[in-house]
């Protein structure tokens, strides 16, 4: 496998940034291939450079919507849109934020204008930039807040389809997202759960925790959804 990459010395020093090069980026997702080619699985790089894993996840999740959908344009949108909306990433430094958007979205833009050339419509193309803009986050996964000029919690937006073409947002903090993982392993026992943690059941047995969004927003077309989002 090749090694990994070093931009700067510097940029080990400050950030311990080391890039995974492709084939190891590769050799890892063939570990989690039927996770990876699933097209609504959702992954999050916590510390995404600027997207070796996440660029080779999408590579995959399209190269599943085209052999599924690419005789629809219609149907490609609306699956294109779902796989790019089931990644994220959060990385410390802002041109890896900018780079790895970018990459993102350029992978998307080649494989939607090679299949339908002059048909693309702006619309599609403003949603998985939009998507993308809440998906890819300047932040710092250790204290789960943003580092920009006004540092807040880290919030991510769920989207889920709904109804076949529409989409609804949901956002919630990545603290209470990540409380929830931790519930999960809280003990099964009525009673023996923290306060802060409310574990239901499943209608068959398992541990679930539902975390509480910050925002709910009504369903919307996805090709709309760059037009009416905050």
């Amino acid at each position: 496998m090749e090694a990994a990459q070093v931009r700067t010395k510097k940029r080990v020093s400050d950030h311990g940034e080391v890039l995974t090069g492709q084939r190891e980026v590769n050799a890892m997702l063939d570990l989690v291939k039927h996770e990876a080619e699933r097209i609504d699985s959702r992954f999050l790089e916590p510390a995404c450079g600027d997207g070796n894993f996440l660029t080779a996840i999408l590579e995959r999740k399209l190269a599943v919507v085209e052999k599924r959908y690419g005789k629809s344009q219609l149907d490609f949108e609306r699956y294109a849109v779902l796989a790019v909306s089931s990644i994220y990433g959060i990385d410390i430094l802002p041109d890896n934020v900018r780079d790895c958007r970018r990459r993102l979205f350029e992978l998307f833009d080649a494989n939607y204008t090679r299949l339908f050339k002059g048909a693309g419509k702006n619309k599609c193309h403003e949603a998985v930039w939009f998507i993308l803009e809440r998906n890819i986050i300047w932040g710092d996964a250790l204290t789960l807040r943003t580092v920009d000029e006004k540092p807040s919690y880290i919030v991510f937006s769920e989207w889920s389809p709904v109804n076949g073409s529409m989409l609804k947002r949901r956002d919630f903090t990545f603290s209470e997202l990540l409380r929830h993982e931790e519930a999960m392993q809280a003990p099964l026992f009525p009673g023996l759960e923290s306060k802060d943690q409310l574990p239901l059941f499943s209608d068959i047995g398992e541990h679930v925790f539902i975390p509480t969004p910050v925002r709910e927003y009504a369903p919307v077309h996805f090709l709309e959804i760059a037009r009416v989002g905050a």
